[in-house]
């Protein structure tokens, strides 16, 4: 997701930024379990794959506005 951005400057906001640890924690788990429905090892409905999607999105928007106003 940050792959752009020097690797020390996301493990420092991750340590120093708790909501911003959480939230990159639950992409984290986002993105495996969607790719794991993708590929049909997790099985879930269509429904709620969409949520997860945007669900996940919506965690990665908030934390690119967490990274740019901790590093700008």
């Amino acid at each position: 997701m940050f792959e752009e951005q020097p690797q020390q400057q996301i493990e420092a906001l991750i340590r120093s930024n708790p909501e911003f640890r959480q939230l990159y924690q639950r992409h984290r788990d986002l993105d495996k379990r969607v790719m794991d429905a993708e590929l049909g090892v997790l099985p879930i409905d269509d429904m709620t794959l969409g949520q997860m999607k945007r669900e996940k999105l919506a965690a990665k928007d908030r934390l690119i506005r967490l990274y740019d106003s901790e590093t700008h």
